[in-house]
């Protein structure tokens, strides 16, 4: 049986060429052909089964022949506010990995012990789409811009709110127990720290900002690992 090829096209339903990387790679890399059929990803909620009508060098037409809507693979809106680690490749692991099991927003925070000050979006953005593609998502993650932790607070956000972090003399709960007792309010934001962890000061603001105060278990775990683990966590949780 012949693998669906998929293709990431915004606004899918509007126009009828795949974008130009898109059809570079249906064209030359997978030397697709007039007649052939691929499947269109809108990252909206849709897939789309289409008919490519013309495949040249540059440019690659098609016509719709199906709309797909798909449903939600869980409940609620689940976002991952994380501060970037040093080393960026293992925010592009993490970025990459979390669009795999299921996320719909990823922010990144600038805080007191930020080792880093500044993401380069486009390049994450790449990540996000080939790993919508691989795993068959039908919405695409919001990735957000670097921000300071203070304005992150400052944004009224909806549903249940945690922050996890290390200290001892701030009570802390499970976040997997929490996320597990039953709640109406079904949208999660969850924050993790940078490499030397939230500030004491920034833990009671997000306290006092209505954040509840969680560990995600016995493991001291790094960065990348832990933003990884809050997301199957929160996925396992909100399952549908």
């Amino acid at each position: 049986m012949k693998e669906s090829r998929y293709f990431y096209v915004p606004g899918a339903a509007q126009q009828n060429e795949l974008p130009p990387d898109e059809a570079m790679h249906a064209t030359r890399v997978l030397r697709l052909k007039q007649g052939d059929e691929i499947f269109l990803m809108d990252g909206e909620g849709s897939f789309f089964k289409a008919q490519i009508t013309i495949a040249a060098t540059h440019h690659c037409y098609y016509d719709i022949l199906e709309q797909q809507a798909q449903k939600p693979q869980w409940e609620g809106r689940l976002h991952l506010a994380i501060a970037p680690t040093k080393m960026m490749e293992r925010m592009e692991w993490l970025v990459e990995k979390a669009t795999e099991v299921g996320v719909d927003e990823i922010s990144f925070l600038d805080c007191t012990f930020s080792e880093r000050k500044i993401v380069k979006l486009p390049r994450l953005d790449k990540i996000v789409v080939s790993a919508v593609k691989q795993s068959h998502k039908a919405w695409k993650p919001v990735l957000n811009d670097m921000e300071t932790f203070k304005a992150f607070m400052e944004t009224p956000r909806p549903g249940r709110k945690y922050i996890a972090h290390c200290y001892e003399e701030v009570p802390r709960v499970n976040l997997f127990n929490e996320l597990r007792k039953p709640s109406e309010e079904k949208d999660v934001t969850v924050l993790i720290g940078p490499e030397g962890d939230f500030s004491i000061d920034e833990v009671k603001l997000a306290v006092a900002n209505g954040y509840q105060s969680v560990d995600l278990g016995k493991s001291r775990l790094r960065t990348e690992t832990a933003g990884l683990a809050a997301v199957m966590m929160m996925q396992l949780a909100q399952q549908g």
